[in-house]
């Protein structure tokens, strides 16, 4: 059975369950039905709390999500960061409290998912929502006050574990939108307006709180429930990821270290427990993310199956071919981050032409996997025209466009490639960078033998053919003796952690990472053009010869390069050959400037008044 897959009449079943519990119907009859779910008869069985729980993975384990819907997802999730420009005007940070920033409401999507409402990209976050919370919660308590009887202490155990995980993920998530949030540590009736109306908890009284749950859960959850499903490895990895933000960003904004050592050393320890051989890098970068399955991948701890012949398709692999636009797209500040084939700079690098930035040459002088992310050719469907390719297999994107729409698993939202939910690259990730961050707090010292186990796996993963064949190389071994000497290092971020955040830059290019590392290290400031003018630009091209569209009559007074030296030159209608340089996208120009006060999240009006109609204080976000 395909678990993580859920069913679509299965998903209609519990959507309609958590809805019934939530509703307050028993008044409308003197006895239950016997042919639907309720609160009363539910709690019966280990299936029926198995069931319960699958509600969460769609909303947890997102993968590439599914159809259209792009929250979290892989790629389209994370398109607001420093990698990437876009046309125009780049997305602003948010400068007004909202209206509205959250929902109480669930509902049934189109295809039968329990949703709450959509998450923020400009935060990389959910809205103000506490329905998932408040399940969790629920679950907890049946188990914990009903099924005494009915599991045994090992299932019940088990269970909690389950129910303390997704509530403590929600709140993760919550947290790192937010910060301060309230925190609500069991079920309760929603005619305790004390309860249902308490003001927020800081954030690390909440992280705390987080920090037990996972405890916790590592000593209880199942090390196997079935394949593909929650257990105590996949936890792992979540933890590792949480608690790596959160002990980085008590360092870095709140310079609390008795909570960034306590934190990072959970996510080290966490990490620990995937690091036994069971998991390996053991496949090219393009098997990993555009294959039709994922089963006996050994990187995957988790991913999602995709299954056209049971309704369960995305749109991921349609935006890395010749169908759909990518707009934002990789800028330049991104590309300059990737190593040269000698493993230097290209500051400092003997690689020739390492100072050249055209798409030939990169591909050619650069870490492999600047091969593996990138279209062959300049494509206009690209904001800079450098068109990722990453989330697709190496055959899609060599079909021609016209050609392209009459394939499902490369169009429209009939995509079939199965997605990684979490995998073992970011956890050896995770567990170098605490390791690094804790040698400055009074920690051991990162050795050699630490960075082979993580950093020199990852450069060692396997090349495909297409990239043999091309000439591309592998890195070579990172050393701790031997480390770049980056002209372009921040002053405050010490040469070795400077490194391991380039790594995870170039590695997790697109997931679940770059806009909320940026604001775990305190470095929002990235996304400034101001400041970083090589985020507002393309790579190096010469149009007249790669992408003679760009310099057709009709482009005359839209299509910008830029010398070397800063000079911008507008095509004219005639000057087509003067149109070498790096490419600036269509009207491009600087985002509007923001404040620290960005880095979380308002509440909405609309919150803050409703807690004030009930006589309760909502608190308003740390400089809003």
């Amino acid at each position: 059975m395909k678990k993580i897959n859920i069913i679509r009449k299965t998903i209609v079943c519990f959507g309609l369950l958590f809805i019934l519990l939530f509703q307050g119907c028993s008044d409308y009859l003197d006895r239950p039905e016997l042919n639907r779910f309720d609160d009363e008869n539910y709690w019966k069985s280990e299936n029926n709390v198995r069931l319960f729980v699958t509600e969460f993975y769609p909303q947890f384990f997102v993968g590439y999500n599914s159809s259209w819907t792009l929250d979290y997802s892989l790629f389209k999730g994370y398109m607001f960061s420093d990698d990437v420009v876009q046309r125009g005007t780049q997305t602003a940070f948010e400068t007004n409290v909202p209206t509205d920033r959250g929902s109480g409401n669930n509902t049934l999507n189109t295809n039968g998912v329990l949703t709450a409402p959509a998450w923020q990209t400009n935060y990389c976050g959910p809205t103000w929502y506490f329905g998932w919370i408040r399940k969790a919660n629920l679950m907890i308590d049946r188990i914990e006050n009903r099924m005494q009887t009915v599991l045994t202490p090992e299932q019940s155990n088990h269970w909690i574990a389950v129910g303390r995980f997704f509530k403590a993920l929600d709140y993760c998530r919550l947290v790192s939108a937010f910060g301060d949030v309230p925190y609500f540590e069991k079920n309760f009736s929603t005619a305790d307006v004390d309860i249902m109306y308490k003001d927020r908890m800081p954030r690390g009284e909440v992280m705390d709180a987080v920090y037990d749950d996972f405890k916790y859960v590592l000593d209880n959850m199942r090390a196997n429930d079935g394949t593909n499903v929650l257990n105590r490895n996949i936890a792992a990895a979540f933890i590792s990821r949480w608690m790596l933000f959160e002990g980085t960003w008590q360092k870095y904004h709140n310079g609390d270290n008795a909570r960034a050592q306590k934190y990072l050393q959970f996510a080290v320890d966490a990490a620990n427990i995937l690091m036994t051989g069971q998991y390996a890098i053991d496949k090219p970068v393009r098997d990993l993310f555009g294959s039709e399955s994922l089963v006996g991948n050994k990187e995957c701890i988790m991913y999602r199956i995709y299954d056209a012949s049971q309704s369960t398709t995305h749109c991921v692999a349609s935006y890395n071919v010749q169908y759909e636009s990518q707009d934002p797209s990789a800028n330049l500040n991104l590309v300059k981050a990737f190593l040269c084939s000698d493993g230097n700079v290209w500051q400092n690098s003997s690689v020739a032409n390492a100072n050249k930035f055209d798409l030939a040459n990169l591909k050619q002088t650069r870490d492999p996997r600047f091969e593996a992310y990138f279209m062959d050719h300049l494509f206009d469907k690209a904001a800079s025209l450098l068109f990722t390719t990453k989330f697709v297999d190496r055959v899609g994107p060599t079909i021609p466009a016209d050609q392209v729409s009459a394939i499902p698993k490369y169009t429209s939202n009939t995509n079939t490639n199965d997605a990684p939910v979490i995998r073992y690259g970011e956890v050896l990730l995770n567990w170098i960078e605490a390791k690094a961050e804790l040698a400055t707090l009074g920690g051991s010292a990162v050795t050699q033998d630490d960075i082979n186990k993580s950093i020199n796996v990852l450069r060692d993963r396997p090349l495909d053919d297409v990239a043999i064949g091309k000439g591309v190389v592998k890195l070579p071994y990172m050393t701790l003796a031997t480390l770049p000497n980056d002209p372009a290092r921040d002053a405050d971020v010490p040469q070795l952690i400077w490194e391991i955040r380039r790594e995870r830059r170039i590695e997790l290019y697109m997931e679940p990472a770059r806009l909320l590392d940026i604001k775990r290290w305190k470095k929002l400031d990235y996304m400034q053009g101001a400041t970083h003018p090589d985020i507002l630009k393309g790579i190096w091209v010469n149009l007249p010869v790669e992408l003679p569209s760009a310099v057709d009559p009709l482009k005359k007074g839209i299509t910008h390069i830029m010398k070397e030296d800063g000079t911008v030159v507008t095509f004219d209608g005639t000057n087509a050959a003067a149109m070498v340089g790096y490419y600036l996208p269509d009207n491009v120009a600087d985002r509007e400037v923001f404040s620290n006060k960005s880095y979380c999240s308002p509440v909405g009006q609309n919150q803050i008044n409703l807690y004030a109609n009930w006589g309760y204080t909502l608190s308003q976000t740390t400089g809003w």
